[in-house]
């Protein structure tokens, strides 16, 4: 067990040598003989991490750092947290989607001083059972969210690197490099995707041109893969109406930022994946993998190192 980690994890120890035969979980002090490891993995302890063979990132999306040049290279196995809060990040998306679809931001910065001005203009809210809808990142939480839209009447498709069969929902899937083409015909666009090398900036000026004037747009993803400034002039400009962030390039999102003034932005402090029962399923994934690392099975969950996903 790494330093550095959650007080939610204090009882591990005791829990997974009592639940797994074999097993002896030691501190940081032990790495040099650790087979597997919990946690963040410095480079100097990777040094010194000669039997290593297993490493369980704490994080479905690990902070910038964790995969250095000389962990991607080492042979150890990456596993992540992925698909433990798919439920959470998939009901924050949808309240987000329909807060912008019913002009919400709007009316709650009006309650803020007492302002009666109800709007009637039927442009000024999205029909979403005649929306379509992009979902850039189909995996687990991408799935979902776009399971819940279709049960609104919202025409799904997915933007995935691998997925090719459409969830439950969808009516289909198409590659990444389709992304561009796609852009003018959504209503509205959602990002799930990790913060990969591929994926930073993914959301840029040249893109934001492509969205309908019309669009929403809703990233629950990674912040980087969102160019904060490039969105910023796409709203000033009017290249979509509105958007709605959970993540940003720079978090905390600096107070002088001009996105937290916008009328047609809603901000929620990277709390998508808030919600009961986080902590017991992740250590449900350690303990999966510790069963199955003793076994001598394969890991669930694991990790493209290179691709960071």
């Amino acid at each position: 067990m790494l330093p550095g980690l959650a007080e939610e994890s204090a009882d591990w120890p005791r829990r997974l040598e009592a639940a797994v035969p074999g097993l002896r979980v030691c501190g940081v002090e032990a790495i040099d003989e650790a087979d597997a490891a919990y946690g963040v993995l410095p480079r100097e302890l990777l040094g010194r991490a000669g039997r290593l063979r297993w490493l369980q990132a704490p994080q479905a999306g690990p902070a910038p750092g964790f995969y250095y040049p000389e962990l991607v290279a080492h042979p150890v196995v990456v596993t992540n947290m992925r698909d433990t809060y798919t439920d959470h990040v998939a009901a924050h998306t949808l309240a987000l989607v329909l807060a912008m679809a019913r002009g919400l931001p709007r009316y709650v910065r009006e309650q803020q001083t007492a302002e009666w001005a109800p709007d009637w203009d039927p442009g000024s809210v999205v029909a979403l059972g005649e929306a379509s809808a992009l979902v850039v990142g189909a995996g687990a939480v991408g799935a979902e969210i776009g399971r819940l839209l279709s049960e609104f009447g919202v025409a799904v498709t997915g933007v995935d690197v691998r997925i090719t069969e459409a969830p439950k929902g969808f009516v289909g899937v198409r590659p990444v490099d389709e992304l561009d083409e796609l852009l003018p015909g959504a209503d509205i666009v959602v990002l799930t995707v990790p913060h990969t090398p591929k994926t930073e900036g993914m959301i840029d000026a040249a893109r934001l041109k492509r969205f309908k004037r019309s669009a929403l747009f809703v990233n629950v993803g990674r912040g980087p893969t969102v160019r904060l400034d490039d969105l910023t002039e796409a709203l000033e400009r009017g290249w979509l109406k509105a958007a709605a962030l959970d993540v940003f390039e720079v978090e905390p999102l600096p107070p002088a930022h001009p996105l937290w003034s916008r009328p047609d932005v809603l901000i929620t402090p990277h709390v998508a994946g808030a919600g009961p029962y986080a902590a017991e399923r992740r250590f449900a994934v350690l303990l999966e993998n510790a069963r199955r690392f003793l076994a001598g099975d394969p890991l669930i969950n694991q990790v493209d190192k290179a691709q960071r996903f």
